[in-house]
């Protein structure tokens, strides 16, 4: 039997969607008389969405001020990093070449060669997410894709904070390349080595930018 979706779970998915999309940045006050007519829902739906937004640490109540769009700290990209590296390395032992993850982390690789040959950094940006939710499905848990799904909302937040989202972007495509040939030649080790790098040098990027 499927679940009924609330009127404020469907309303969340669309702000998740659009604080994804990059159309409230970090630190963006969240008008709940605006929002309320631009998405055609009550007051109490939307306050209702932005508690789960809320629960999922994509916003914060201010009080007084009232709801705004997080603002990652360096602190918080550090912990992000911390549960990304067991979840993913855990995931690249999992995956065996002949593993469905295999061709769904091959798929979202070759999205994001398709959308950064025409510049299209918002879409690369969406495949690399991808990319990484594909690794986690390879492990056989549900519990574990939804703690993934919740990481990488938050990322999308740290990814807006870089100066040139592009640059940042293209230089990890190749490099999700190569981990899907490690995996497809049957060498995880190889393929762990390669993520582990992956992970450290975007952590590195985002805590800097975290900073300013």
């Amino acid at each position: 039997m499927s679940r009924t979706v609330s009127g404020a779970e469907s309303t969340s998915s669309r702000l998740r969607s659009m604080i994804a999309a990059g159309d409230f940045a970090p630190g963006t006050q969240l008008s709940e008389e605006r929002l309320s007519d631009q998405l055609g829902v009550s007051r109490n739906t939307l306050r209702e969405a932005f508690r789960l937004l809320a629960r999922d640490r994509l916003v914060e109540h201010v009080f007084n001020r009232g709801v705004f769009v997080r603002r990652l700290s360096e602190d918080d990209v550090a912990d992000l990093y911390a549960a990304r590296r067991v979840l993913e390395t855990a995931a690249v032992h999992a995956i065996a070449p002949d593993s469905p993850a295999l061709a769904d982390v091959s798929a979202a690789v070759d999205a994001a060669r398709a959308a950064a040959e025409i510049g299209d950094w918002r879409t690369v940006g969406t495949a690399d997410i991808r990319f990484h939710a594909a690794l986690v499905r390879a492990l056989p848990s549900e519990r574990l894709w939804g703690l993934m799904d919740g990481l990488l909302a938050e990322m999308r937040l740290a990814f807006l904070t870089t100066d040139d989202p592009a640059a940042f972007h293209a230089q990890f495509v190749e490099r999700n390349a190569g981990i899907v040939r490690a995996l497809g030649a049957g060498d995880p080790a190889r393929a762990a080595t390669l993520l582990a790098d992956y992970l450290d040098d975007a952590e590195r990027t985002l805590r800097v930018a975290a900073t300013r």
